[in-house]
């Protein structure tokens, strides 16, 4: 078993037990699920950095990377600096991440928040919702053509943005036309291997249509990579591990920030 059929595998076990004790009418009757999403495309469009910072404490390819941050001050500092949205994981298994982690900022902040998980059921678009999510991300890696697109019709009924993230040519060939989608985001890393290529973006980038908005993922840590990715045409950045790894993340969100913008007048 390859590492993606053990997170399906994994996640259809969660994805069932949830089901029993917080069934999709339950999530429903939550009060943030009638409430009106914040849109990340018009944040990315109106913004002059397009950075979206990452709340995450651990990672199958480093391992714990911060276990002592607290997503609250994180989040907040996170938002004080500028960014355009904040991704916050919430799979246990891989990632020790937590819904409530989610619903915690959802309170705190006004701005967009990404749910970072395995997304393979309609039920987790629904409970996206619940917790107060504006933006879910499909992994292309793990979903069929036909997955994809209905996921997305659903999650776009219920007012929540959608990212499709592809890691190769193959990936990107799911995106068939009538796709309900508003961002793809080009992985840097190999899920299988973990390997970060920092050209897979440029080798990518003019096979994704230009309808979409592109954002650039994984192994972001240098101000001149994102000049070089922003020239070719990317206009957000999904940047978690260089934050997180500083016993400060927001501090050094805030940093970056300012040297971005410096670069960028």
């Amino acid at each position: 078993m390859n590492f993606l059929e053990k997170i399906i595998s994994v996640k259809q076990k969660e994805v069932s037990s949830k089901k029993i004790f917080s069934p999709i009418k339950k999530l429903e009757k939550s009060f943030l699920f009638e409430r009106k999403t914040i849109s990340l495309v018009k944040k990315i469009k109106n913004s002059h950095t397009g950075i979206i910072a990452e709340f995450k404490c651990k990672s199958p390819s480093k391992g714990i990377i911060n276990n002592t941050a607290l997503v609250e001050k994180v989040v907040k500092d996170y938002e004080s600096a500028g960014v355009s949205g904040i991704s916050i994981l919430t799979d246990q298994h891989f990632f020790y991440g937590k819904d409530e982690d989610l619903k915690k900022s959802r309170s705190i902040i006004s701005i967009p928040i990404l749910r970072k998980d395995f997304i393979i059921d309609e039920y987790q678009i629904i409970e996206s919702k619940s917790i107060g999510a504006d933006v879910i991300l499909l992994i292309a890696g793990i979903l069929s053509k036909d997955q994809i697109f209905n996921l997305s019709k659903l999650s776009k009924s219920i007012d929540l943005e959608v990212i499709v993230e592809v890691h190769n040519e193959f990936e990107i060939d799911k995106l068939k036309e009538g796709l309900e989608i508003d961002i793809v985001g080009i992985n840097n890393r190999n899920l299988q291997t973990f390997i970060v290529d920092y050209n897979r973006c440029l080798s990518l980038f003019s096979k994704i249509s230009d309808r979409y908005i592109k954002i650039a993922e994984s192994g972001i840590n240098d101000i001149s990579n994102i000049l070089k990715l922003k020239k070719q045409g990317f206009k957000g950045f999904l940047i978690g591990e260089y934050f997180m790894k500083n016993k400060n993340p927001g501090k050094i969100c805030k940093c970056f920030m300012k040297s971005l913008l410096k670069r960028l007048k």
